[in-house]
């Protein structure tokens, strides 16, 4: 098995280069240096739904200032954003390392996660949909590109995804299987249409409910877009053949403006958070408007390689009793 794992890791690698390459040129990003840590209390923590705990620990020369292990760095790349002095149309792009020590097991799902963290200054004037949208199709080529390679280099790899990716709103979504669940429904549109982009997850439905839970002050979810539903921001979802279900491999979206952060924060019942530092920065105008994003490596490297588990692309924390069942598959984890 020895040499087989190993052949793994070369493709592994094979698909984080060509990807990464591919996407920097794409967006028009810089690579830069990243934190595994940052300070509790400055509000830079990417706070998922806002229910996750982070991994935390005082640091003894900071006078016991407590420091958390980021969850993303959706908040980060902002204020990295200004400290570059970067220009519209440019961007960075740096290998985040999370932990997220609340996350459930699954097929899909580690404690540990890695992704393609990006983030690029836009004008004002390109809040809308239409920019939004044109920034997931140059994503999108991206994994059609890189799935090509791959498929010319490892030939029993084939290519599925089509040529194009599908958009829809979560409010239409809804309405076209109003008595799914927002998995279910995730699913159906994914397998009817290959690879979609579903827009606007985090403001509340015509049901009453979020199709998925978003953070108050990174994606722009409430702001009314140019179709007449709320939201700038989404989720690239693709069909994955060998887990048969939808399968998300970014989260992405235009971030708050200071007037949204406001109305988000309300929404979300925690208007306190205006006071944390990042927090009075955007409200200040001292940051820059940017869209940005997490592209999961291990979830893209999963899918090119059509592989059923994360642990088989990444090294994390499992179950022993689970790790030997699936050897019992032939699925062993890295």
């Amino acid at each position: 098995m020895g040499r087989n794992l190993l052949k793994r890791e070369q493709a592994i690698t094979f698909v984080k280069d060509t990807f990464s390459t591919k996407l920097r040129q794409a967006l028009n990003l810089i690579p830069v240096s990243s934190p595994l840590v940052v300070l509790d209390g400055t509000g830079i923590n990417d706070d998922l739904n806002g229910i996750e705990r982070p991994v935390a620990f005082p640091i003894k020369s900071l006078d016991e200032q407590r420091a958390v292990v980021v969850h993303s760095l959706a908040k980060w790349k902002r204020v990295r954003l200004r400290e570059l002095d970067l220009e519209e149309g440019e961007g960075i792009v740096t290998d985040m390392r999370a932990l997220r020590p609340d996350e459930d097991y699954s097929p899909i799902h580690s404690i540990y996660v890695d992704q393609w963290d990006w983030e690029k200054v836009i004008s004002p004037t390109d809040r809308n949909l239409r920019y939004l949208k044109e920034t997931v199709k140059k994503i999108y080529a991206v994994l059609v590109e890189t799935e090509q390679a791959v498929e010319q280099q490892y030939p029993e790899k084939k290519a599925v995804l089509p040529s194009e990716i599908k958009f829809i709103s979560s409010e239409e979504l809804l309405q076209r299987y109003p008595t799914f669940t927002p998995k279910e429904r995730e699913n159906a549109i994914a397998k009817e249409y290959g690879a979609v982009f579903l827009y606007g997850i985090g403001g509340e439905l015509s049901n009453g409910f979020i199709h998925d839970g978003r953070a108050a002050d990174y994606d722009d979810w409430s702001t009314e877009n140019e179709d007449g539903y709320k939201g700038l921001n989404g989720d690239i979802l693709i069909w994955n053949p060998v887990l048969h279900a939808a399968f998300e491999l970014s989260s992405m979206g235009i971030r708050v403006d200071k007037e949204s952060l406001q109305r988000q924060l309300v929404i979300r019942h925690c208007a306190e958070r205006a006071e944390l530092a990042f927090h009075q920065m955007l409200l200040n105008d001292e940051l820059p408007q940017s869209i940005g994003g997490g592209i999961g490596q291990s979830r893209v490297c999963m899918f090119m390689l059509k592989l059923s588990h994360i642990g088989e692309v990444q090294v994390s924390i499992w179950d022993e009793n689970k790790k030997s069942n699936l050897q019992k598959d032939n699925i062993y984890l890295l």
